[in-house]
């Protein structure tokens, strides 16, 4: 399978000003207003000064939302906003907030996402002192669109530190969501952008990059929350069944990054791990009614990974259907009684 090569990303022109630590940019699209604000408010509370953080909103050409005055509302003058002239999509967009990061690390931060107290405070304290480290990431929790906490990510060691097994971990699975990472510019600069050929895991694309030639450090606190809602871009894909097809295409790419002894392994844990996932998530479709997005999905599920346990969840995908059937039937037959 061939893709063009990630986009470059240039060094940060030298003017004798001096760079600030952050750059925590917000790439955005017709963002709904109660949704930016609180990621805006979120980062403003831990404002250190222009001096420390440039906080810019990078908008994607939104045809329904001026996002420039909605910022101003929220933040006056201390937020930046820059409008792309066309729509670039989602890759487009995050390749621009790094062209235009001017820190010596980037936080991209998405428009419905929060960082929790304490994540600048924390992550500076040790990034520092480590300069084999090409990124950083938290533990995050995952919320609901009031606000409310769902679930927690994995503790994968009690202390902070570098990322024990972290190229077998990111090769195998998606352990790092966006709002929780942050990445250094020069590591950006030396390995590409992120590549337009992906729309559901172009961040773990990017993590296996990252981890195939640096080390990754890793903060056991929770300090930054992913928004799971029905009208974000990642509910829209599982639909679509998508994000099988991206899994499916990210885990091809997997090989070039590693040794083949390696390799070979962690593909095949990948395959197995994202069918499982995959085949829950089926499930939960078909109980919410979303029979054809599950079927369709069941099928790519299949071609990713063509093992036994996947037909057999197919059948048990359609032992399912044929129960929630039989209980909408029932159902309607007490309604005329």
């Amino acid at each position: 399978m061939n893709f063009s090569s990630p986009p470059a990303v240039a060094s940060v022109a030298k003017n004798g000003n001096p760079r600030p630590f952050w750059s925590v940019m917000i790439p955005t699209y017709n963002p709904p207003a109660d949704y930016l604000e609180q990621t805006l408010r979120s980062v403003l509370g831990q404002d250190p000064g222009k001096q420390e953080m440039q906080i810019e909103v990078v908008d994607d050409f939104s045809p329904k939302v001026d996002v420039a005055a909605l910022v101003r509302q929220i933040a006056g003058d201390r937020v930046s906003v820059y409008r792309s002239p066309v729509n670039r999509g989602l890759a487009g967009s995050w390749n621009i907030c790094i062209e235009r990061a001017r820190g010596e690390w980037v936080h991209i931060l998405h428009q419905d996402d929060l960082v929790l107290p304490g994540f600048y405070q924390r992550l500076k304290s040790s990034l520092p002192t480590q300069p084999q480290v090409g990124a950083a990431f938290c533990r995050h929790a995952l919320v609901n669109s009031s606000g409310h906490w769902l679930r927690l990510s994995e503790l994968h060691h009690e202390s902070c530190g570098i990322l024990e097994n972290g190229r077998q971990k990111i090769a195998v699975e998606q352990i790092i969501l966006t709002p929780a990472i942050v990445v250094r510019r020069s590591a950006y600069e030396q390995l590409g952008g992120f590549s337009a050929h992906l729309c559901y895991v172009l961040d773990w694309e990017m993590w296996q990059r990252i981890a195939a030639r640096f080390s990754i450090w890793f903060e056991p606190r929770i300090l930054a929350a992913y928004r799971v809602h029905e009208a974000s871009a990642t509910s829209r894909l599982i639909l679509e069944a998508a994000d099988v097809r991206d899994v499916r295409t990210m885990i091809e790419l997997v090989g070039p990054n590693y040794p083949r002894h390696l390799a070979a392994d962690w593909i095949r844990r990948a395959r197995a791990y994202y069918a499982n996932v995959a085949m829950h998530q089926n499930r939960e479709l078909l109980v919410e009614g979303h029979w054809r997005a599950a079927w369709r999905r069941c099928w790519h599920t299949f071609e990713m990974n063509p093992g036994w346990r996947v037909p057999a969840g197919g059948f048990s995908l359609f032992i399912l259907q044929l129960r929630l059937l039989a209980s909408l039937l029932k159902r309607q037959l007490k309604s005329k009684l």
